[in-house]
C-alpha cells in the first residue's frame, strides 16, 4: 500500500486530471472566466497550476520536461495540460514514495542563496494546486458551470479507499 505523503499526491493528479476533464468541455468564452478573488481567468489559472508542478519537480530532481511551461504562456489547450499534469503528477508520487525527509535543497534565488527542506516544495505543490483548483472552482460556480467534487472523501469512495453504504458493511465483515 501507498504511504499518506504517496497517496496525497496521488490525490492531488486525480484533483488536476478530473479539473481538466471538466474545463475540457468549456468554450473558449469559458476559459476566458474569471471572478474576483482568484487567480484570474481560468486558461491562465490551468496554466499556471500545471507549470508550477514541472518547476516543483525540477527543483527537487533535477528533472524537467522536455518543453517546460511557464506561467504566462499562452494556453496550449487542455489536451497538452492534462499530458503536461500527468507527468509532473507521476513524478511528484513516485519522489514521494522515496523522498528522504532530511534532505536539504541548496540553490540561488533572485540572487540570494538558499537552504531548504524537500519538505518545503513538497508542501507547496499540494497547497499550490488545491489553491488554485478552488480558484477555477470558484470561477466555475460563478458561470453556472457544475464542478466535479475534488476533495478526498469524493477521492477515497473513486478510489475503493473508501466505502459507503452496503460496500462498507460487507467490508467490515470481511475485514
Amino acid at each position: 500500500m501507498a504511504s499518506i505523503l504517496e497517496e496525497m499526491f496521488k490525490h492531488n493528479l486525480w484533483a488536476n486530471l478530473h479539473l481538466l476533464e471538466t474545463c475540457g468541455k468549456l468554450a473558449d468564452d469559458q476559459l476566458d472566466a474569471s471572478a474576483p478573488g482568484t487567480y484570474g481567468r481560468i486558461r491562465d489559472t490551468l496554466v499556471h497550476l500545471v507549470a508550477a508542478e514541472q518547476r516543483y519537480v525540477a527543483l527537487l530532481t533535477g528533472e524537467a520536461p522536455e518543453r517546460p511551461l511557464r506561467s504566462g504562456d499562452a494556453f496550449p489547450g487542455i489536451a497538452d495540460l492534462t499530458e503536461r499534469a500527468r507527468w509532473s503528477g507521476e513524478r511528484l508520487i513516485a519522489l514521494a514514495g522515496r523522498v528522504d525527509p532530511d534532505k536539504t535543497l541548496r540553490g540561488t534565488r533572485q540572487g540570494q542563496p538558499y537552504a531548504m527542506s524537500v519538505a518545503v516544495p513538497m508542501i507547496q505543490a499540494i497547497n499550490h494546486a488545491t489553491e488554485h483548483r478552488a480558484h477555477v472552482i470558484t470561477i466555475l460556480s460563478q458561470i453556472g458551470v457544475s464542478w466535479p467534487e475534488l476533495d478526498g472523501w469524493a477521492y477515497g469512495e473513486e478510489t475503493g479507499l473508501s466505502k459507503v453504504g452496503a460496500d462498507a458493511e460487507a467490508s467490515s465483515a470481511t475485514g
